[in-house]
C-alpha cells in the first residue's frame, strides 16, 4: 500500500527530485504525470519546494503535489528575450549575494540586478564580498561603500584568513538562504569553509579573470545550525524578471525617501521630468552617481520588455 509523506524538495536534475521528508530521510522521486501538465511560474518543481511524495510498494516514489510558494528568486529564462522566468529557488528568506573583491574584478550594475531582484521578490538581501585579501580590507570597502549607504549588510570575507566565515556562518543559520552570485568569485569555497564537511566542487579563475562554473545546478544544502543553503550556478548574465519599470525606482533603497516628493509625484521616472527629487538628490551627492546611472540603464531595459 502506498504512503503519503511530505517534504522539501533539496536538488533537481534531469527530471528526478531530491526530496527530503519530515523524517530526515532522503528520497530520489520523480514527478505524477498530471503535475507535469500544470502551468506554474517558470518551472514546475525546484529546491526549496514543499512537497508531498508518495512511497510504493515497489520502492519508487512520486510527487504528488506542490504546496503554494511563499517566496521565490526567479530571473528572466536565458534566450527567451522576457516571454518565459526561470525560478532558481522557493521559499527562502534571504538572498545572500556574494562578489569578488578581485579575480573576477567586481560589477557593480550586475550587483545591482541581484540586489533589484531580491528587492521585487520582497527578500532582504546580504552582499559578501569575498576574497578580500587580494585586495584589502580598505579597497574593498571603497569599492563597496555605496551599498552600505544604501542600508544593505556588507560583510567582507577571505577563506585563506578565515576573515568574516564566522559572521556569515550566524547569519545564514536557522533560515533558508540564497547563495547566489556571479561565476568565479568563491560562493562554493565559502560553503565548504563555514560547513566542516562540504565537498563542494571548486575551480581556479581563468587568465581573462572569468569565473568559471563549478556549481552546476541549485541545491538546498543544510547546515548543522539549522536552516539551508541553496547554492546556485554561477550566473553570468541576469535578465530581471516581471519587474514594473513604475515600481523600479522602489528596488532603490537610497531612493525611497525621495519617492513621491518630485514634481510629478509617483508618475515621475526620474530620467528627464523637471523639479525631480531623486535628480536633485543625485546632484547633492546624497545618491551615488553610479547606482542612479544603473537605475536609469534597468529602467530602460524594464521599458523595452514591456513594450515587446
Amino acid at each position: 500500500m502506498a504512503t503519503r509523506e511530505r517534504g522539501t524538495v533539496r536538488r533537481a536534475a534531469g527530471g528526478v527530485y531530491e526530496v527530503e521528508l519530515e523524517g530526515g530521510a532522503v528520497v530520489r522521486a520523480v514527478l505524477r504525470g498530471r503535475l507535469k501538465l500544470e502551468q506554474r511560474t517558470g518551472d514546475r518543481v525546484v529546491p526549496g519546494d514543499r512537497v508531498e511524495v508518495e512511497r510504493h510498494p515497489d520502492g519508487s516514489v512520486t510527487i504528488e503535489a506542490v504546496e503554494d510558494r511563499r517566496s521565490e528568486l526567479a530571473r528572466q529564462a536565458p534566450g527567451t528575450r522576457g516571454r518565459r522566468a526561470k525560478v532558481i529557488v522557493a521559499n527562502v528568506d534571504q538572498v545572500v549575494v556574494v562578489f569578488a573583491a578581485a579575480r573576477p574584478a567586481p560589477q557593480p550594475r550586475l550587483l545591482d540586478r541581484f540586489l533589484v531582484l531580491a528587492e521585487w521578490n520582497r527578500l532582504p538581501a546580504v552582499v559578501v564580498v569575498n576574497k578580500v585579501d587580494l585586495v584589502g580590507e580598505d579597497a574593498a570597502r571603497a569599492a563597496f561603500r555605496a551599498y552600505e549607504a544604501a542600508g544593505y549588510p556588507v560583510l567582507l570575507t577571505s577563506v585563506p584568513e578565515r576573515r568574516g566565515l564566522e559572521e556569515l556562518r550566524a547569519r545564514l543559520c536557522g533560515r533558508t538562504s540564497v547563495f547566489t552570485g556571479p561565476s568565479g568569485v568563491g560562493k562554493s569555497s565559502l560553503l565548504n569553509a563555514i560547513e566542516p564537511g562540504l565537498t563542494l566542487r571548486t575551480a581556479a579563475v581563468g587568465r581573462a579573470g572569468a569565473g568559471r562554473h563549478t556549481t552546476v545546478t541549485a541545491e538546498l544544502i543544510p547546515l548543522r545550525c539549522g536552516g539551508y543553503v541553496a547554492d546556485t550556478p554561477g550566473l553570468r548574465e541576469l535578465g530581471l524578471w516581471g519587474v514594473a519599470a513604475e515600481e523600479l525606482d522602489a528596488c532603490f533603497p537610497e531612493f525611497r525617501p525621495y519617492l513621491g516628493v518630485c514634481r510629478f509625484g509617483r508618475s515621475c521616472s526620474h530620467t528627464h521630468e523637471p523639479e525631480c527629487a531623486v535628480r536633485a538628490a543625485v546632484e547633492a551627492g546624497a545618491i551615488p552617481r553610479e547606482r542612479y546611472e544603473s537605475y536609469r540603464s534597468l529602467r530602460a531595459e524594464a521599458e523595452e520588455a514591456s513594450r515587446r
